[in-house]
């Protein structure tokens, strides 16, 4: 992403004792979760301790037939490195917290005061060892380099080596990925569509592939298809969601042929922004899954979610022309299918939802009605008996922070967090899903918290919501 003016942020956590607090964050659970059935996009994700996942910018690697994802972990007051969160799963739709793969170093790079970002794992082909890559910073982005750590254990810890060097000296770049090909060699992908080998031991760079070919490209990842290469990036634009694109080439060291973008216009990739692309290969099919961001500053703990996605791949023509919220994955045959599970529909004026405070019910130019309200701790709840709960929202630039209650019939409280409802690119969306459960008696409350999501950049631009909203258009029922 384009540098941050840490100007606006907070100053970075006073003890590394906090460090239960950037796992734990604002999801808190008094019972363990239910099991999820499908990859579901732009909701909270929680892990087996019913907390929420954190690990932003991420990649998922397979190994002794299970999946493993690397992110950033993060907290609410600050951008400062927190850590390096690894999880497992099966299925791709529950994670397992295995560890702080890469905890915060006592002092230097990625000690207190620093920024870590966009960490991506390969097994080496030829030592057997892990290597983590990441962008390593200053806390003002003015240090920057792309740096490693290492581990003989997938989930770690890993121990970090400092910059990876070629001829010698650090790349000082700062957004960039991984990129792992059939014969097993590496390659550093950095913003603007540079390439780079990496050695045998994937612990330093041999050779520059492909120079900077073009302006921004930020968050670059890649796939490759029938012998063509696919190179994806995002435009710089913050931490705000754009039109990501691509570029394709019938080789690593190009040329690159630009082909527009993965998603349609306006969607601003189904609002996110590129950070992985995992191929899941089967017996019958390989889906490859676009796996995407959705920032939230500053409650990046809180409220930032994921999309992930399948890619339809032909040819030289890569694309998600429709958002699915949810779908499965054969992980046998390697086949995606979409889901659409709603036993019940409830809208927005249905007299089953109590509002409480000033809401506004309207139609104003959407498909279906609308209820919205930025009265600080206006509510609204509905009681239902099911299994499982959404609730989808009309996202757009005047929404801010929902604060979600889910509690039994008794009245303790399952689950808390606060939801995101800000989108540059308006639409109707799930903006939480709860996990399935036992199926019983349940309330759902959503508060408005009068707050918003607001960022600046180094160039003074600013960036975020214009309102404190909180939008309400459907609840789903299962």
């Amino acid at each position: 992403m384009l540098q941050k003016n840490n100007s606006i942020f907070n100053p970075f956590i006073k003890k590394i004792a906090c460090l239960v607090f950037l796992i734990n964050t604002s999801m808190a659970l008094a019972q363990l979760p239910g099991k999820m059935d499908a990859i579901c996009s732009g909701t909270p994700w929680l892990d087996q301790n019913g907390k929420i996942v954190s690990a932003h910018a991420a990649n998922i690697i397979k190994d002794n037939g299970k999946f493993y994802l690397f992110g950033e972990a993060h907290t609410d007051d600050s951008n400062a490195f927190a850590g390096f969160n690894c999880y497992s799963s099966k299925d791709l739709y529950n994670w397992k917290f295995e560890s702080i793969a890469l905890p915060i170093q006592k002092s230097g790079k990625l000690g207190p005061n620093s920024v870590g970002e966009r960490v991506k794992v390969m097994k080496c082909s030829k030592t057997k060892e892990y290597v983590m890559f990441m962008h390593a910073d200053s806390i003002t982005y003015k240090n920057q380099f792309v740096g490693y750590a290492t581990s003989k254990k997938i989930t770690g810890p890993y121990q970090f080596k400092g910059a990876l060097l070629f001829n010698g000296k650090p790349i000082k770049k700062w957004d960039m990925g991984t990129f792992q090909d059939t014969d097993g060699s590496g390659y550093i992908l950095i913003h603007g569509g540079e390439i780079y080998k990496l050695s045998d031991d994937y612990q330093s760079v041999v050779e520059q592939l492909n120079p900077n070919m073009t302006s921004g490209f930020e968050s670059p990842t890649m796939l490759k298809k029938e012998g063509i290469y696919f190179l994806i990036g995002s435009h710089l634009t913050s931490w705000e969601r754009n039109d990501n694109y691509y570029y394709t080439s019938n080789s690593i060291k190009g040329p690159w042929i630009s082909r527009g973008l993965i998603a349609p216009e306006g969607s601003l990739t189904w609002n996110s922004q590129s950070t992985f692309v995992l191929p899941i290969q089967g017996t019958k099919d390989t889906t490859f899954m676009f796996m995407g961001d959705r920032w939230s500053f500053p409650k990046q703990a809180s409220s930032a979610t994921y999309v992930w996605q399948p890619l339809i791949v032909s040819g030289t023509s890569l694309s998600m022309p429709t958002y699915q919220e949810a779908w499965q994955i054969n992980i046998g045959t390697g086949i995606a299918t979409e889901i659409k599970t709603a036993d019940k529909i409830i809208e927005n004026t249905d007299i089953q939802i109590q509002y409480t405070g000033n809401w506004q019910h309207s139609n104003n130019e959407k498909p279906g009605s609308e209820s919205k309200s930025d009265e600080k701790d206006a509510s609204f709840s509905i009681q239902f008996s099911g299994q499982q709960i959404a609730l989808y929202s009309y996202v757009g630039a005047e929404n801010g922070y929902a604060k979600m209650v889910l509690s039994d019939k008794k009245g303790k409280i399952i689950t808390t967090s606060l939801i995101d409802m800000y989108s540059k690119s308006p639409l109707s969306t799930p903006v939480f899903r709860s996990p399935i459960l036992k199926k019983d008696d349940y309330k759902l409350t959503i508060y408005v918290t009068g707050e918003r999501s607001n960022w600046s950049d180094k160039r003074k631009s600013n960036y975020g919501s214009t309102g404190n909203f909180v939008s309400l258009d459907k609840i789903i029922i299962n």
